[in-house]
């Protein structure tokens, strides 16, 4: 438990003139935080928007996340999706709500965490909400700029075009599973994924420019985020189980010391954990996306699969064959 003063201490005011002071101004910032509303120039004409909510005890664990770990990750998917449509993030508008005895440490450690996720890039944060909640929750808005291109759709897909990933596949949850297990020191820089993932945010403008057909974020697993993208297109999609080898082996080690039976029971298990993770796991933030047969791919992306014909549209195949039993994405209403 950190020590020093609560939010209720501080009260509102308080608690923004610590936070505020520790934000981002961003490189598009015209007006930030301070008044009813931020100004950020928008020179294409566009804005592309998106939204993402990360709910205590949902989305993260304070005994297993610090303050800056939730700021980054809450900064980095929202990132992500602004890449995603082929666009640079320009600001973040964050809320937060949270119990007053929540420690003002806490919440500066967010704005750290905001910041450093969002600074090296010319991100700003420049403004938001604070209000009183039972548990912890942070609500991101990113604002991002097309800078004259065309955004880069779920639906645009077509037979023929390949499928490829820039970013890691299946880290975030094999650090997932290490952190429920106990055991994150049999993956440490796994773990470090789950809490902080870093997607590839150049990837998402270069993956325009080099004239890709469709693109998506992949924040609720491969397969899942790939089915929307083969729906909106009309197409299926078929991955390739020896391309998925690079993300795959090296997860296979930490994930076969979980297992409970036996070494070569675990292995065995392990191979088989870790193409789950890969095919399901989505928090890495990787970006997928299709582009015809041909394209010189932009640095980062790597063939994973290609985009063929489909009835009904929207199926994901893995050589040609359904994936494993029981493979699914995220999804927040599904039992679990």
């Amino acid at each position: 438990m950190q020590d020093g003063p609560r939010l209720d201490d501080l009260g509102e005011a308080g608690v923004l003139s610590r936070i505020v002071a520790l934000l981002p101004a961003g490189e598009s910032t015209l007006l930030g935080p301070g008044d009813d509303a931020a100004v950020v120039a928008a020179p294409d004409g566009r804005v592309v928007v998106s939204t993402d909510v990360l709910v205590e005890g949902e989305d993260f664990r304070r005994d297993w996340s610090t303050g800056a770990d939730v700021g980054w990750k809450a900064a980095a998917q929202n990132l992500a999706d602004v890449a995603a449509m082929g666009a640079v993030p320009t600001a973040l508008v964050v809320g937060l709500a949270a119990p007053g005895r929540l420690p003002v440490a806490w919440a500066e450690d967010l704005a750290r965490g905001l910041a450093a996720a969002c600074g090296p890039h010319g991100v700003g944060v420049v403004g938001g909400d604070l209000s009183a909640a039972a548990q912890v929750v942070v609500s991101v808005t990113v604002l991002g700029d097309l800078e004259g291109r065309s955004p880069v759709r779920r639906d645009g897909a077509r037979p023929g075009d390949v499928v490829a990933v820039a970013g890691t596949l299946g880290r975030s949850a094999a650090g997932l599973a290490l952190l429920r297990s106990g055991r994150p020191g049999d993956g440490a820089d796994l773990v470090a994924t789950h809490l902080r993932p870093r997607p590839p945010l150049a990837a998402g403008p270069a993956a325009a420019l080099a004239g890709a057909t469709a693109m998506i974020d992949v924040s609720d697993g491969l397969l899942l985020d790939l089915s929307r993208v083969a729906a909106a297109s009309g197409v299926g999609v078929d991955l390739d189980r020896s391309d998925l080898a690079v993300h795959v082996d090296p997860l296979v080690g930490p994930l076969a010391r979980l297992a409970d039976d036996g070494a070569d029971g675990g292995t065995q298990r392990g191979r088989s954990e870790a193409l789950r993770a890969v095919l399901t796991g989505g928090e890495d933030h990787a970006l997928a996306a299709c582009f015809p047969s041909g394209t010189a791919l932009p640095p980062g992306f790597d063939v994973v699969g290609r985009v063929v014909a489909a009835s009904p549209p929207g199926s994901v195949l893995l050589d040609g064959a359904p994936p494993p039993d029981g493979a699914a994405g995220w999804d927040h209403f599904t039992p679990r």
